[in-house]
């Protein structure tokens, strides 16, 4: 499910970042300190009281010289907050008082009609601040809330008044049966060809310029009599390459795109290889527990002979070893060479991915492993694996009994996750796999 933004606006120097990092790292109840390809804290999924949102970072505003590259980038920054965030937070400094600047990034978010949070940082009196907040009215965005975020004054305050313009996340329109994909992958690999193919009319624009998909647009089909939607995502690039906000919030439209899904298609250029960016996406929706299927694109364009899949394929486990469960797909989806196979492997990894094994059927299969494998011990000291049981499906979710927890060595929860995946499938799904402590006697 897809949670509210709340973006941080502001000029430069007015503390947006020590806000964001007080908030991130202070009392607030943190969701997830999003892995992979988000560890550079662009956006930061948390939580105050029952409201789950995702809050943004962004740049400093100016507006001295609108003549350069730069004062245009800058502006723009503002717009696309503005456009994308549900609630934005505009943080100006009560040291310096009111700037021209921030006269001018009011009127975008009056004209705007966009929720704001007027947020004044930078506050050493609060008993007095009552007085000066007139100039802070001018703005004409509501009261301004007076906060300290470099020593955490009023955070809890400012946070009740954000998260009170938030609404409770309501529940998706589609059925339980409804499998949502996601196509996923770098710019310009073939994610919006793929989409075209696959839905069989040109839904949406196709282009060879990267990044012509700003936004996650579902498209809702029946296939072989089963209902499905289908979420063309935005290409995603990394950091040092976007050059202006729009591109970072298309990023973030991606990974919630990932969030909502049951299965990822997850697009490789077979005419450029493994990325270091593929596998960060890759392994954002590994981390989130969604069936992954590997569709190698263009490879029309490849010079082939009787080797060359075998020798792509062993280079794609080699780079992405951690989706050795991942099933792959060779496709051309501008000439639709093999796309009809796609939606065949997507019933198949959304059925694995939502498998159940019934606990006494599960336990007759560990008193096999554990005999074929005893558990390791620890000087003197050996793992005892009471019983497991299944927790939960999307992806397959396990809970092992055991006497001692630390003694279950990462090497052995490998083997068990193998010896899960050899005895009932889990194609194209992870696997969880949790450990609790627990006496034989109970």
């Amino acid at each position: 499910m897809a949670k509210p933004l709340v973006a941080i606006v502001g000029r430069p120097n007015v503390g947006k970042s020590t806000l964001f990092n007080r908030i991130a790292g202070g009392r607030i109840a943190i969701v997830e300190d999003t892995p992979g390809i988000t560890r550079d804290r662009l956006y930061f999924d948390a939580q105050w009281g029952r409201k789950a949102f995702t809050l943004i970072d962004t740049g400093g505003i100016e507006f001295k010289d609108h003549s350069t590259p730069l004062s245009v980038m800058m502006k723009q920054q503002v717009d696309v907050a503005i456009e994308e965030a549900d609630v934005v937070v505009f943080v100006v400094d009560g040291r310096a008082g009111l700037t021209s600047d921030d006269e001018a990034i009011a009127k975008s978010l009056r004209h705007a009609k966009k929720t704001v949070v007027l947020s004044v940082n930078k506050v050493e009196n609060f008993p007095g601040f009552e007085a000066q907040s007139y100039e802070y009215n001018t703005l004409g965005l509501g009261d301004p809330i007076p906060v300290s975020a470099a020593h955490g004054l009023n955070i809890g305050d400012f946070l009740d008044e954000v998260t009170a313009h938030l609404s409770d996340q309501a529940e998706e329109d589609y059925s339980p049966e409804t499998v949502k994909i996601a196509v996923i992958g770098r710019p310009n690999v073939g994610k919006s060809s793929l989409v075209n193919r696959l839905l069989g009319e040109k839904r949406v624009l196709v282009s060879d310029i990267p990044g012509t998909t700003r936004d996650a647009i579902d498209t809702s089909f029946v296939y072989d009599s089963k209902n499905y939607v289908l979420i063309d995502t935005a290409g995603i690039r990394r950091k040092k390459k976007i050059v202006d906000l729009a591109e970072n919030f298309s990023v973030i439209r991606s990974l919630r795109a990932i969030d909502r899904s049951d299965v990822a298609l997850m697009l490789l250029d077979a005419t450029e290889g493994v990325t270091d960016q593929d596998k960060r996406i890759a392994g954002y929706a590994h981390d989130k527990g969604k069936g992954i299927i590997l569709v190698v694109n263009k490879w029309d364009l490849i010079s082939k002979d009787h080797r060359t899949l075998d020798h792509f394929e062993k280079d794609i486990r080699s780079e992405m070893s951690f989706l050795a469960y991942a099933p792959t797909q060779f496709i051309s989806a501008s000439s639709g060479q093999r796309v009809n196979k796609i939606m065949d492997l997507v019933d198949f990894v959304a059925e694995q991915h939502c498998r159940r094994v019934t606990t006494a059927l599960l336990n007759e299969q560990l008193r096999e492993w554990l005999h074929l494998n005893p558990p390791p011990g620890d000087n003197g000291h050996f793992l005892n694996i009471l019983f497991a049981t299944q927790q939960g499906v999307k992806p397959p979710t396990f809970v092992f009994f055991v006497n001692d927890p630390e003694l279950l060595h990462f090497s052995y929860k490998r083997y068990l996750i193998n010896q899960l995946r050899q005895a009932f499938g889990f194609e194209g799904t992870p696997i969880r796999l949790f450990v609790r402590k627990r006496e034989r006697d109970h």
